[in-house]
């Protein structure tokens, strides 16, 4: 019921003001998300003051300005774009600052009710560096979602892996689907559910105990660089959720300390919207990733 009067609201928002007591069925709280409601019931509810979380505090670096859109080297920290429970620094917003009102490309199935999505044409994990593009006109977005969408768009990811490669270089494709055990993960599930998803990665370097790898990936599923990895043993240094199923020792003692999941977006070549000419962006590895690769290029070379 409470749905259907509120419907710009999640429901997740809305259990939790039943929770908080803000909710009232001819004049008696609420106690249960659950509880039945009689016809011609009245019901009343007085949602609490919002609370937001930031968005990021760190400034996105431009890359590429064109009139019809915008390249950007996203920091780690950063959400996309805002949502009802998110305001303020995220990459929309810091790019709304920088150009203007920007168009709203509709959502998918991932996004929460009510989040817009200024500019945003396709998304970066909040703590995953690099390239994300932002559209500027409409004709330019709806021209992008299109590319990522027929699968055009080339996205090269840097990664630091735990484990060891059994190959130099391989393709996983096994599909992604939520994990029914963690709301907060996704996993990779039998044939035939989830949805399809394909990447490839290639190994460039590599350590006692861990790798840096190229990765490409054809699909833009949920998590899917970090959910394929550690599919195969190769987790992400850093990585809070996707940890693997064997127990990595972990950075060598001495490591520079890496706080997020060791992913880069390093490169995007996609079509101009308007002229049709292959485009190419990149970003430098930032300096979490970059400290930590020059010390294990010193300190733990493969083999020792």
């Amino acid at each position: 019921m409470l749905a259907e009067l509120a419907p710009e609201h999640s429901r997740t928002r809305l259990v939790a003001w039943i929770k908080a007591g803000e909710v009232r069925v001819d004049g008696e709280v609420v106690e249960r998300p659950s509880q039945a409601v009689a016809a011609h019931a009245v019901v009343e509810f007085a949602p609490p003051p919002e609370e937001h979380r930031s968005g990021g505090t760190h400034a996105i670096s431009i890359l590429l300005d064109d009139p019809d859109f915008a390249v950007v080297d996203k920091p780690a920290g950063v959400i996309c774009h805002p949502s009802e429970a998110v305001r303020g620094g995220t990459v929309s917003e810091q790019a709304e600052a920088l150009f203007g009102p920007l168009p709203d490309p509709h959502g998918d199935e991932d996004d929460e009710p009510g989040a817009r999505r200024p500019g945003i044409v396709h998304r970066l994990d909040a703590r995953t560096t690099g390239v994300l593009l932002v559209a500027k006109t409409e004709a330019a977005a709806e021209h992008l979602v299109a590319q990522f969408a027929a699968r055009t768009v080339s996205k090269t990811y840097v990664a630091i892996a735990f484990g060891a490669p059994r190959f130099l270089s391989d393709w996983i494709e096994t599909p992604i689907g939520r994990d029914g055990r963690h709301g907060d993960r996704m996993a990779v599930v039998r044939e035939g559910e989830g949805r399809s998803a394909e990447t490839f990665y290639e190994v460039r370097e590599r350590y006692d105990g861990c790798a840096l790898l190229d990765v490409r990936p054809r699909t833009g599923r949920t998590h899917q660089i970090r959910v394929h990895l550690e599919s195969i043993d190769l987790p992400l240094v850093g990585d809070p959720l996707y940890r693997g199923r064997l127990r990595h020792r972990g950075l060598p003692a001495g490591a520079p300390t890496i706080d997020r999941q060791a992913l880069h977006a390093a490169r995007l070549e996609f079509d101009h919207p308007r002229t049709g000419v292959r485009v190419v962006a990149e970003a430098p590895l930032p300096a979490d990733m970059q400290n930590l690769v020059d010390w294990l290029r010193v300190h733990a070379p493969a083999g020792r």
